[in-house]
């Protein structure tokens, strides 16, 4: 089985505690590579190369950061393919998902803040004829950056593109269940030149590396993305050293859907917003209200359409859901659907495990499941599945919907299907979600803020808002 290696100070390095964990490949329940179990010593190591390499690193002119980073988004699209297969192997989703989603945003994710960086500006502010301030914006030094699973290279780039763009160093840490893509990123990142220590990539488990990375006196701020129980470790851990921090947590997302929508518009990407990634993205709708007028209609096409999908192995191009990331994952959203039964709802189409033939006759598959006739406060729509479950609901009113649309602890994104343009803007106004898609759903401009409100997170990523959370402004005030 392969070694999948630690990259410190420029190197590829095995864990000093020598220890490996088995990495899985969820399609088929067999164990096909090794990684790092590291500690604590592992990451000291880590922000130790991280902290000799930021003076130097902090002065290269932003172009030629710019530079760096660019050529490795180049080397990311040479090994599209490549890349493509290790996270199909790695997550069990279809491949054609990682050749078009995955892969191609890595790359789009190096590249615009590589761009941007060279356009980041402060502000002045002249005091008429008695003084002028200026704000200086300096990177801040090593970041943590913590990714999760459900989309590998794609969040793990989200995250260090920006901090590497802004002048810092980073210790990353991908998930564990899904580390092969950032292993190979390492190699990239050797390949392109870009110099030791700057980035360095600790495997492990999230309670001991994660935990060393978040605790470490010598890392100024803390980028995660996971759970929203980790989130509040994390945030226990980081507030009484006055770091900075910035959470993208858990979603419960709502799609709205009323009777003036494009129908068959609606009806293709809900389907895509439901079970994309086997529903394993943070912004899924897990939760859809229907108009009470198109409510019949919409659940039998949805569940007819549902019904349609195909569930199998992930290298196949007909396969629509591929495998769930973990055996425990998969028992927990089965217990999820056993709980809505209990809880009085109707198990529409799928909800049971899906037995896959061939190479993937042991690996963790789920049949999409349809659920209705749950009341919008029972645990079912009230707590995250993360898995290809979803509720239906019917409404009467705009004033109901709203309420139970927010009813949640969570606030990530929230999907309207309307033609009517002053109630979209109505809706998006008074939805508490952080992004709210009109008539389309993960429609993407990398400009734009992104993160939730409530239990769904803290602080924003993309664009500007991502190059400020890595600088630290300084306010300069000259007198005239």
């Amino acid at each position: 089985m392969e070694q999948i290696r630690n990259y410190i100070n420029g190197e590829l390095v095995s864990p000093a505690s020598n220890q490996h964990i088995d990495n899985y490949n969820p399609a088929t329940g067999e164990a096909y590579s090794r990684t790092p179990d590291s500690d604590e010593h592992d990451v000291q190591v880590a922000v130790a190369a991280a902290q000799q390499a930021f003076p130097t690193w902090s002065r290269t002119p932003a172009a030629e950061r710019s530079r760096i980073l660019l050529r490795i988004a180049e080397l990311i699209d040479q090994r599209h393919e490549q890349l493509a297969l290790a996270e199909c192997i790695d997550t069990g989703k279809p491949l054609a998902l990682a050749k078009s989603v995955d892969i191609p945003r890595a790359s789009s994710n190096f590249r615009f803040f590589a761009t941007a960086i060279v356009h980041f500006a402060s502000e002045a502010h002249p005091m008429e004829d008695s003084a002028i301030n200026y704000t200086l914006r300096q990177p801040i030094g090593v970041a943590g950056c913590i990714s999760p699973w459900n989309l590998p290279l794609y969040l793990f780039t989200w995250k260090i593109a920006p901090a590497l763009a802004a002048g810092n160093c980073v210790v990353g840490k991908p998930s564990e269940l899904t580390p092969m893509t950032a292993f190979r990123l390492a190699e990239i990142c050797r390949e392109a030149g870009l110099p030791p220590g700057v980035l360095n990539i600790v495997h492990g488990y999230g309670p001991k590396a994660g935990a060393a990375i978040t605790a470490h006196p010598g890392v100024a701020a803390i980028s995660f993305t996971g759970g929203t129980q980790t989130g509040a470790e994390i945030a226990q851990i980081t507030a009484p050293k006055f770091k900075k921090l910035s959470l993208e947590l858990g979603g419960k997302n709502p799609t709205i859907i009323f009777a003036d929508c494009n129908y068959n518009e609606m009806l293709q990407t809900t389907l895509r917003s439901s079970y994309s990634n086997q529903g394993q993205i943070c912004f899924c709708g897990s939760r859809i209200f229907v108009a009470r007028p198109l409510y019949h209609q919409f659940k039998d096409d949805f569940v007819a359409a549902t019904k349609r999908l195909q569930v199998g192995d992930p290298l196949l191009e007909e396969t629509h859901l591929g495998a769930v990331i973990s055996q425990s994952h998969l028992k927990k959203i089965l217990s999820y659907v056993a709980l809505a039964k209990e809880e009085g709802g109707t198990i529409l189409c799928g909800g049971g495990q899906h037995i896959a033939g061939g190479r993937c006759k042991s690996g963790w598959f789920m049949e999409p499941a349809v659920i209705e006739n749950l009341p919008p406060q029972c645990r079912t729509n009230q707590e995250e599945i993360f898995g290809p479950v979803v509720t239906i609901m019917p409404f009467e009113t705009e004033d109901e919907v709203l309420r139970h649309a927010n009813g949640t602890a969570y606030g990530l994104a929230a999907m309207v299907w309307t033609q009517d343009l002053t109630r979209a803007h109505r809706l998006a106004n008074q939805l508490q979600s952080g992004i709210i898609w009109i008539n389309c759903w993960m429609l993407r401009d990398l400009r734009t803020p992104f993160g939730g409100m409530k239990n769904s997170g803290l602080g924003r990523e993309g664009g500007w808002e991502a190059l400020r959370f890595f600088t630290e402004p300084k306010n300069v005030c000259v007198k005239l």
